[in-house]
């Protein structure tokens, strides 16, 4: 493989993963977070340099689905749940994005549409002959992760929280959004992304049946894992004795949510409505 995917460095990304660490490492004083912070930097290390990251971007659309699906379904969860997301959201611009986006129905269209356009053939065309297009990609890819994951996890103080029945449904609608294009990609006669190349000679399969391969990969890749968190869902909701149609309240989001009403007495007073 070495001779004919040649090693490459990919420095940005490991600058960019070294430095997150460090600085998550600085800031986040619980054992868990830092522990999850760590398992979830390797994973997207191992993920997007020589030789994954290599064959995702210009070799073969299955490999590059795995890739995204780790990034999306193990990566960015993993990260959230890492972060101290009270304080990050605490700015009053970053409360009001995050509040919007964490509706159920807002996630879902913007990680459909956005999530959909990466895979579009010219936007794969890109990533495989630009490295700059190549990060940006994967960028977006984590972002769209992040976002996929606002509502199921519940963690963001302040937003519609789900209830565990909610959030089951949630998860299991996303399972096939996320697989969007997969049916393209099993029933497509001929090749949709023409910079993708070296399936043949690297991977021994033809450039069509890795394009089908990437159909399977996508639905089996999302299925499984998404499935069984809903269903652990489930169980530990019943476990705690929680109803499972009971939307929770925590005192975080009390907090929140007087912070707001203190915001919107503070713009009043600077810009009183006239008479």
């Amino acid at each position: 493989m070495a001779a004919l995917l040649p090693f490459r460095w990919h420095p940005f990304v490991v600058l960019v993963i070294v430095v997150a660490a460090v600085i998550h490492h600085l800031y986040v004083a619980s054992a868990h977070q830092r522990r999850l912070a760590r398992y979830a930097l390797v994973v997207l290390l191992v993920v997007t340099i020589w030789p994954i990251g290599d064959l995702a971007a210009s070799v073969s659309l299955s490999v590059a689905t795995a890739q995204r699906l780790v990034i999306m379904l193990f990566v960015a969860p993993f990260l959230w749940l890492s972060l101290p997301s009270s304080a990050l959201t605490r700015p009053a611009p970053v409360d009001l994005v995050v509040r919007k986006l964490a509706e159920p129905g807002v996630a879902l269209a913007v990680v459909t549409i956005v999530g959909t356009a990466t895979l579009i053939s010219p936007v794969v065309d890109w990533g495989a002959r630009s490295t700059v297009g190549r990060d940006l990609i994967l960028l977006t890819v984590l972002l769209v992760g992040f976002l996929l994951w606002v509502p199921a996890l519940a963690v963001m103080p302040g937003t519609h929280r789900l209830s565990p029945a909610a959030r089951a449904g949630y998860i299991f609608a996303s399972s096939l959004v996320v697989t969007s294009l997969s049916f393209v990609w099993i029933f497509a006669r001929h090749l949709l992304y023409p910079a993708l190349h070296g399936q043949q000679s690297i991977l021994h399969v033809t450039p069509l049946f890795d394009q089908q391969l990437a159909g399977f990969v996508a639905k089996f890749g999302s299925y499984v894992p998404m499935w069984w968190v809903a269903f652990v869902i489930f169980s530990h909701a019943d476990d705690k004795g929680t109803p499972v149609e009971e939307t929770p309240l925590h005192w975080a989001d009390v907090e929140r949510e007087l912070l707001r009403i203190d915001r919107r007495r503070a713009r009043s007073v600077r810009h009183p409505r006239p008479n």
